[in-house]
């Protein structure tokens, strides 16, 4: 019986994180979406639908003010907020004689309506509603300036919720330090043993040679290329007291990548370090708000070289299955690990999409750059198709790094 309720309690849990992780995922997709929705109202632009997630729509409601249509889909790992002819190409006409006598009238953009039919009782009955037109410009009608603010809003939404939520997160609990183990911890046992290096088990590491690690590859930096015997300075609280320890690398810092941990624990002559939190003064606080921020931005940028130039494998990374994993079982964790994941998730999400690969945000910036110097765009129909293949090796290369998570 108690094996039975253990066994629920576990899977009720596992069902929590993963809720969880949806939930962040959601959150920062509708953060990053809204940030194009906010940037293209004051703007006018023609905004058509603000759907969160894909395929089909489990809510959707049309606005009558605007004629906007706003929509919760089946699938959570996405949305997208819809400008008029932001992914369509204009094609040459040929001229043909007496056109304009062809024409015929438009209505103004003021009296055109958007009509939509919905079924009632079963089918039987049906009731014609009346929208108005969204209003705007259409996306590629407007000028590059204003399309590149649009495509960085949704990036700037997200990185500064996530640095408001790192700034709760130290506020609250501290910034991450590392503690010291210098062999294998045993059940009771209360001896601080000294490593070779200089280092003693139960050190809490506040910088090295006067810089604040952050993260463990933070450490990998400041130790990179040193030898064995080169000496560094390590600023440690010692039993609730600030002091300095000479540490003397016991073996070559030569790293094979960032994630290299156990080159780096031999250098030190310890078994591991292990994260706590440190409380600083406020005005601390949000200075390591900030590093902090641009620290996981740049584990991201740095994970994606090394993935290019073959210091890590794709073992290494992880599809949309995998990181809802993740971050079911960091998210759940406590409430500490819950902004951590949430704000890591938030940055990654916002230096990703800045990055010039096609469908993403910063490939569609560049495209605006080259028509603002060019001073016309570059044929619409070739942008399409370079999205529209970028689009599949995003969907393809996340579906294959998840099947090698899940072989290996």
């Amino acid at each position: 019986m108690v094996g039975n309720l253990l066994s629920f309690a576990s899977i009720m849990k596992s069902i929590g994180g993963i809720l969880l992780a949806v939930v962040i995922l959601l959150v920062m997709v509708t953060v990053h979406e809204l940030g194009h929705y906010i940037a293209g109202k004051i703007l006018r632009f023609k905004i058509t639908e603000f759907s969160i997630g894909f395929g089909p729509a489990l809510f959707k409601r049309r606005s009558k003010k605007t004629g906007e249509l706003f929509a919760v889909r089946l699938v959570p790992l996405g949305g997208y907020c819809a400008f008029d002819g932001e992914d369509e190409f204009e094609e040459e006409k040929p001229e043909e004689p007496f056109a304009e006598m062809a024409e015929q009238p438009q209505k103004s953009e003021e009296t055109q309506k958007v009509e939509e039919t919905t079924q009632m009782d079963g089918g039987r009955d049906e009731k014609k509603e009346e929208y108005p037109e969204p209003v705007g410009e259409r996306f590629n009608d407007q000028a590059p300036w204003k399309r590149i603010i649009v495509l960085l809003a949704g990036v700037t939404m997200n990185y500064i919720l996530s640095l408001l939520l790192i700034i709760v997160m130290f506020a609250g609990f501290g910034r991450t330090v590392y503690r010291i183990q210098v062999e294998k911890p045993q059940e009771g046992q209360t001896q601080t043993f000294i490593a070779e290096s200089g280092l003693q088990t139960g050190d809490i590491v506040l910088s090295v040679d006067g810089e604040k690690p952050y993260l463990i590859t933070d450490y990998v930096d400041i130790l990179n290329g040193k030898d064995a015997g080169d000496t560094l300075t390590f600023t440690v609280l010692a039993n609730g007291e600030k002091t300095e320890r000479t540490v003397t690398l016991l073996e070559d810092a030569h790293f094979v990548n960032m994630s290299d941990t156990q080159t780096l624990l031999k250098a030190l002559g310890i078994y591991g370090m292990y994260g706590e939190s440190h409380r600083e003064g406020f005005f601390q606080t949000l200075g390591s708000s900030f590093v902090y921020s641009f620290k996981i931005g740049g584990t991201l940028l740095r994970s994606l070289g090394e993935l290019l130039t073959g210091k890590i494998g794709l073992e290494s990374m992880g599809g949309p299955v995998t990181t809802i994993k993740v971050t079911s079982e960091v998210a759940s964790a406590s409430v500490q690990s819950f902004l951590n994941i949430f704000a890591f998730i938030g940055v990654n999400l916002a230096v990703f999409n800045l990055l010039p690969v096609p469908a993403l945000d910063g490939c569609k910036v560049i495209f605006c750059i080259i028509e603002w110097i060019r001073k016309k765009p570059v044929n619409r129909k070739v942008e399409a198709i370079i999205n529209l293949v970028g689009i599949v090796f995003l969907f393809g290369f996340a579906i294959l790094v998840d099947i090698l998570q899940f072989l290996w």
